[in-house]
Protein backbone atom coordinates (compact mmCIF):
# COMPACT_ATOMS: atom_id res chain seq x y z
CA UNK A 1 0.00 0.00 0.00
CA UNK A 2 2.81 2.42 0.89
CA UNK A 3 4.51 1.70 -2.43
CA UNK A 4 1.39 2.45 -4.49
CA UNK A 5 0.65 5.62 -2.53
CA UNK A 6 4.23 6.83 -2.76
CA UNK A 7 4.41 6.13 -6.50
CA UNK A 8 1.11 7.98 -7.06
CA UNK A 9 2.28 11.03 -5.07
CA UNK A 10 5.60 11.11 -6.93
CA UNK A 11 3.99 10.95 -10.39
CA UNK A 12 1.31 13.54 -9.58
CA UNK A 13 3.71 16.01 -7.98
CA UNK A 14 6.42 15.79 -10.64
CA UNK A 15 4.29 15.79 -13.77
CA UNK A 16 1.52 17.92 -12.25
CA UNK A 17 4.03 20.58 -11.27
CA UNK A 18 5.62 20.44 -14.72
CA UNK A 19 2.28 20.98 -16.46
CA UNK A 20 1.17 23.73 -14.05
CA UNK A 21 4.43 25.54 -14.83
CA UNK A 22 3.45 25.52 -18.51
CA UNK A 23 5.41 22.50 -19.62
CA UNK A 24 4.18 20.44 -22.54
CA UNK A 25 3.74 16.77 -21.69
CA UNK A 26 3.70 15.89 -25.39
CA UNK A 27 7.47 16.38 -25.70
CA UNK A 28 8.10 13.85 -22.93
CA UNK A 29 5.53 11.38 -24.25
CA UNK A 30 6.96 11.60 -27.77
CA UNK A 31 10.48 10.75 -26.62
CA UNK A 32 9.49 8.37 -23.83
CA UNK A 33 9.38 5.07 -25.81
CA UNK A 34 12.82 5.54 -27.37
CA UNK A 35 14.50 6.90 -24.25
CA UNK A 36 12.90 4.20 -22.11
CA UNK A 37 14.13 1.54 -24.52
CA UNK A 38 17.70 2.79 -24.25
CA UNK A 39 17.77 3.48 -20.51
CA UNK A 40 15.57 0.59 -19.39
CA UNK A 41 17.21 -1.84 -21.80
CA UNK A 42 20.72 -0.86 -20.72
CA UNK A 43 19.71 -1.09 -17.05
CA UNK A 44 18.21 -4.54 -17.53
CA UNK A 45 21.24 -5.71 -19.50
CA UNK A 46 23.62 -4.50 -16.80
CA UNK A 47 21.38 -6.08 -14.15
CA UNK A 48 21.46 -9.48 -15.89
CA UNK A 49 25.21 -9.25 -16.49
CA UNK A 50 25.98 -8.32 -12.89
CA UNK A 51 23.80 -10.81 -11.01
CA UNK A 52 23.38 -14.56 -10.76
CA UNK A 53 20.22 -16.28 -11.98
CA UNK A 54 19.23 -16.92 -8.37
CA UNK A 55 19.44 -13.22 -7.52
CA UNK A 56 17.48 -12.26 -10.64
CA UNK A 57 14.75 -14.71 -9.68
CA UNK A 58 14.83 -13.43 -6.11
CA UNK A 59 14.29 -9.84 -7.25
CA UNK A 60 10.96 -10.86 -8.80
CA UNK A 61 9.75 -11.91 -5.36
CA UNK A 62 11.24 -8.76 -3.84
CA UNK A 63 9.25 -6.52 -6.19
CA UNK A 64 6.06 -8.36 -5.22
CA UNK A 65 7.00 -7.83 -1.56
CA UNK A 66 7.05 -4.07 -2.18
CA UNK A 67 3.31 -4.19 -2.81
CA UNK A 68 2.40 -7.02 -0.41
CA UNK A 69 4.55 -6.00 2.54
CA UNK A 70 6.28 -8.38 4.99
CA UNK A 71 5.29 -12.03 4.85
CA UNK A 72 4.91 -12.47 8.59
CA UNK A 73 2.04 -10.76 10.40
CA UNK A 74 1.32 -10.34 14.11
CA UNK A 75 -0.61 -13.62 14.32
CA UNK A 76 2.35 -15.45 12.79
CA UNK A 77 4.66 -14.20 15.55
CA UNK A 78 2.14 -15.44 18.11
CA UNK A 79 1.94 -18.82 16.39
CA UNK A 80 5.73 -19.10 16.23
CA UNK A 81 6.07 -18.49 19.96
CA UNK A 82 3.40 -21.10 20.68
CA UNK A 83 5.16 -23.58 18.39
CA UNK A 84 8.50 -22.97 20.08
CA UNK A 85 6.88 -23.30 23.52
CA UNK A 86 5.55 -26.74 22.62
CA UNK A 87 8.87 -27.89 21.17
CA UNK A 88 10.90 -26.64 24.13
CA UNK A 89 8.56 -28.44 26.52
CA UNK A 90 8.94 -31.71 24.62
CA UNK A 91 12.71 -31.21 24.45
CA UNK A 92 12.88 -30.69 28.22
CA UNK A 93 10.73 -33.71 28.99
CA UNK A 94 12.47 -36.10 26.61
CA UNK A 95 15.08 -35.25 23.94
CA UNK A 96 14.29 -38.61 22.34
CA UNK A 97 10.62 -37.73 21.83
CA UNK A 98 11.42 -34.42 20.12
CA UNK A 99 13.39 -36.25 17.41
CA UNK A 100 10.12 -37.47 15.87
CA UNK A 101 9.10 -33.84 15.33
CA UNK A 102 12.39 -32.54 13.94
CA UNK A 103 13.15 -35.51 11.69
CA UNK A 104 9.72 -35.40 10.02
CA UNK A 105 8.30 -31.89 10.58
CA UNK A 106 5.70 -32.32 7.82
CA UNK A 107 4.20 -35.18 9.82
CA UNK A 108 4.67 -33.58 13.24
CA UNK A 109 1.50 -32.95 15.24
CA UNK A 110 3.11 -29.80 16.67
CA UNK A 111 4.10 -28.28 13.32
CA UNK A 112 0.76 -29.21 11.75
CA UNK A 113 -1.03 -26.84 14.14
CA UNK A 114 0.75 -23.95 12.40
CA UNK A 115 0.54 -24.64 8.62
CA UNK A 116 1.97 -21.30 7.46
CA UNK A 117 5.14 -21.83 9.49
CA UNK A 118 5.26 -25.49 8.49
CA UNK A 119 5.32 -24.48 4.80
CA UNK A 120 8.26 -22.10 5.29
CA UNK A 121 11.36 -24.19 4.77
CA UNK A 122 13.66 -21.51 6.24
CA UNK A 123 11.86 -21.53 9.60
CA UNK A 124 11.45 -25.31 9.70
CA UNK A 125 15.08 -25.92 8.73
CA UNK A 126 16.36 -23.42 11.30
CA UNK A 127 14.27 -24.93 14.11
CA UNK A 128 14.99 -28.57 13.28
CA UNK A 129 18.71 -28.15 12.59
CA UNK A 130 19.27 -26.18 15.77
CA UNK A 131 17.35 -28.57 18.03
CA UNK A 132 19.23 -31.44 16.41
CA UNK A 133 22.50 -29.69 17.26
CA UNK A 134 21.30 -29.10 20.81
CA UNK A 135 20.67 -32.82 21.20
CA UNK A 136 24.04 -33.75 19.67
CA UNK A 137 26.03 -31.17 21.67
CA UNK A 138 23.86 -30.82 24.74
CA UNK A 139 26.76 -29.85 27.02
CA UNK A 140 28.34 -27.37 24.61
CA UNK A 141 25.94 -24.44 24.87
CA UNK A 142 28.12 -21.80 23.23
CA UNK A 143 29.01 -23.91 20.21
CA UNK A 144 25.34 -24.39 19.35
CA UNK A 145 24.66 -20.71 20.00
CA UNK A 146 27.49 -19.67 17.66
CA UNK A 147 26.30 -22.07 14.97
CA UNK A 148 22.79 -20.61 15.17
CA UNK A 149 24.11 -17.05 14.95
CA UNK A 150 26.16 -17.80 11.83
CA UNK A 151 23.21 -19.49 10.14
CA UNK A 152 21.03 -16.43 10.78
CA UNK A 153 23.71 -14.11 9.41
CA UNK A 154 23.89 -16.18 6.22
CA UNK A 155 20.10 -16.14 5.87
CA UNK A 156 19.96 -12.36 6.25
CA UNK A 157 22.77 -11.82 3.76
CA UNK A 158 21.03 -13.99 1.17
CA UNK A 159 17.67 -12.29 1.78
CA UNK A 160 19.20 -8.86 1.08
CA UNK A 161 20.79 -9.80 -2.26
CA UNK A 162 17.74 -8.55 -4.16
CA UNK A 163 17.71 -5.19 -2.36
CA UNK A 164 21.41 -4.69 -3.11
CA UNK A 165 20.85 -5.56 -6.78
CA UNK A 166 18.00 -3.05 -7.07
CA UNK A 167 20.07 -0.37 -5.35
CA UNK A 168 22.94 -0.97 -7.77
CA UNK A 169 20.49 -0.51 -10.64
CA UNK A 170 19.24 2.73 -9.09
CA UNK A 171 22.82 3.99 -8.76
CA UNK A 172 23.46 3.27 -12.45
CA UNK A 173 20.28 4.83 -13.88
CA UNK A 174 21.39 8.52 -13.79
CA UNK A 175 24.53 7.66 -15.78
CA UNK A 176 22.50 5.62 -18.26
CA UNK A 177 20.17 8.60 -18.62
CA UNK A 178 23.17 10.73 -19.55
CA UNK A 179 24.16 8.10 -22.15
CA UNK A 180 20.71 8.38 -23.73
CA UNK A 181 20.89 12.17 -23.60
CA UNK A 182 24.31 12.22 -25.29
CA UNK A 183 22.98 10.02 -28.06
CA UNK A 184 20.13 12.50 -28.47
CA UNK A 185 22.60 15.38 -28.70
CA UNK A 186 24.61 13.47 -31.32
CA UNK A 187 21.43 13.05 -33.33
CA UNK A 188 20.67 16.76 -32.94
CA UNK A 189 24.16 17.81 -34.07
CA UNK A 190 23.70 15.72 -37.20
CA UNK A 191 20.67 17.90 -37.99
CA UNK A 192 22.26 21.26 -37.23
CA UNK A 193 20.93 22.70 -40.50
CA UNK A 194 17.31 22.33 -39.34
CA UNK A 195 15.20 25.33 -38.23
CA UNK A 196 15.54 26.45 -34.57
CA UNK A 197 12.07 25.16 -33.59
CA UNK A 198 12.98 21.68 -34.87
CA UNK A 199 16.34 21.72 -33.09
CA UNK A 200 14.61 22.86 -29.89
CA UNK A 201 12.29 19.87 -29.97
CA UNK A 202 15.21 17.53 -30.64
CA UNK A 203 17.26 18.95 -27.76
CA UNK A 204 14.22 18.75 -25.49
CA UNK A 205 13.77 15.12 -26.48
CA UNK A 206 17.43 14.42 -25.72
CA UNK A 207 17.09 15.94 -22.25
CA UNK A 208 14.22 13.56 -21.53
CA UNK A 209 16.87 10.86 -21.23
CA UNK A 210 18.63 12.68 -18.39
CA UNK A 211 15.30 13.35 -16.71
CA UNK A 212 14.20 9.72 -16.95
CA UNK A 213 17.46 8.37 -15.60
CA UNK A 214 17.39 10.60 -12.52
CA UNK A 215 13.63 10.22 -12.01
CA UNK A 216 13.68 6.43 -12.20
CA UNK A 217 16.72 6.23 -9.91
CA UNK A 218 15.55 8.50 -7.10
CA UNK A 219 11.79 8.41 -7.58
CA UNK A 220 11.08 4.73 -8.20
CA UNK A 221 13.89 2.15 -8.16
CA UNK A 222 15.83 3.62 -5.23
CA UNK A 223 12.80 3.85 -2.92
CA UNK A 224 11.74 0.35 -3.98
CA UNK A 225 15.19 -0.99 -3.07
CA UNK A 226 15.02 0.73 0.33
CA UNK A 227 11.57 -0.71 1.03
CA UNK A 228 12.65 -4.20 -0.04
CA UNK A 229 15.50 -3.95 2.46
CA UNK A 230 13.06 -2.87 5.16
CA UNK A 231 10.70 -5.77 4.39
CA UNK A 232 13.46 -8.38 4.39
CA UNK A 233 14.97 -7.06 7.62
CA UNK A 234 11.56 -7.19 9.32
CA UNK A 235 11.01 -10.72 8.02
CA UNK A 236 14.42 -11.68 9.38
CA UNK A 237 13.29 -10.65 12.86
CA UNK A 238 10.79 -13.53 12.66
CA UNK A 239 13.64 -16.02 12.34
CA UNK A 240 15.60 -14.18 15.03
CA UNK A 241 12.84 -15.06 17.51
CA UNK A 242 13.69 -18.72 16.96
CA UNK A 243 17.24 -17.93 18.06
CA UNK A 244 16.03 -16.07 21.15
CA UNK A 245 13.88 -19.00 22.29
CA UNK A 246 16.48 -21.67 21.66
CA UNK A 247 19.36 -19.70 23.18
CA UNK A 248 17.29 -19.11 26.32
CA UNK A 249 16.48 -22.82 26.36
CA UNK A 250 20.18 -23.66 26.05
CA UNK A 251 20.74 -21.68 29.25
CA UNK A 252 18.14 -23.85 30.99
CA UNK A 253 15.44 -21.21 31.41
CA UNK A 254 11.84 -22.47 31.78
CA UNK A 255 9.79 -22.60 28.57
CA UNK A 256 7.61 -19.64 29.60
CA UNK A 257 10.70 -17.50 30.22
CA UNK A 258 12.16 -18.52 26.85
CA UNK A 259 8.99 -17.37 25.11
CA UNK A 260 8.84 -14.11 27.04
CA UNK A 261 12.46 -13.27 26.16
CA UNK A 262 11.68 -13.79 22.47
CA UNK A 263 8.38 -11.88 22.63
CA UNK A 264 10.08 -8.78 24.00
CA UNK A 265 12.60 -8.87 21.16
CA UNK A 266 9.90 -8.91 18.45
CA UNK A 267 9.39 -5.66 16.47
CA UNK A 268 6.81 -3.48 18.20
CA UNK A 269 4.46 -3.40 15.20
CA UNK A 270 4.01 -7.17 15.21
CA UNK A 271 4.76 -7.95 18.86
CA UNK A 272 1.96 -9.99 20.49
CA UNK A 273 1.06 -9.00 24.03
CA UNK A 274 1.73 -11.21 27.04
CA UNK A 275 -2.01 -11.82 27.38
CA UNK A 276 -2.33 -12.84 23.72
CA UNK A 277 0.45 -15.40 24.10
CA UNK A 278 -0.99 -16.71 27.36
CA UNK A 279 -4.46 -17.15 25.83
CA UNK A 280 -3.02 -18.80 22.71
CA UNK A 281 -1.08 -21.29 24.84
CA UNK A 282 -4.19 -22.11 26.86
CA UNK A 283 -6.19 -22.69 23.66
CA UNK A 284 -3.41 -24.89 22.32
CA UNK A 285 -3.46 -27.01 25.49
CA UNK A 286 -7.26 -27.36 25.30
CA UNK A 287 -7.07 -28.44 21.66
CA UNK A 288 -4.39 -31.03 22.50
CA UNK A 289 -6.37 -32.43 25.44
Amino acid sequence: MNAMLGLFITLVMVFGGYMLAGGKLGIILHSLPYEMMMIGGAAMGAFVAGNSFGTIKHVGGDIMAVFKGPKWKKNDYRDLLCLMHDLVNVLRQSPVDVEAHIEAPQESSIFQKYPKIQKDHHAVELICDTIRSMIMNFDNVYQVEELLEKQLETMEEEALHGAHALQNMADALPALGIVAAVLGVIKTMASIDKPPEVLGQMIGGALVGTFLGVFLAYGIVGPFAAYVKHVREEEHSFYALIREVLVASLHQHPANICIEVARRNAPKRVRPSFVEIDEALKESKKAAA
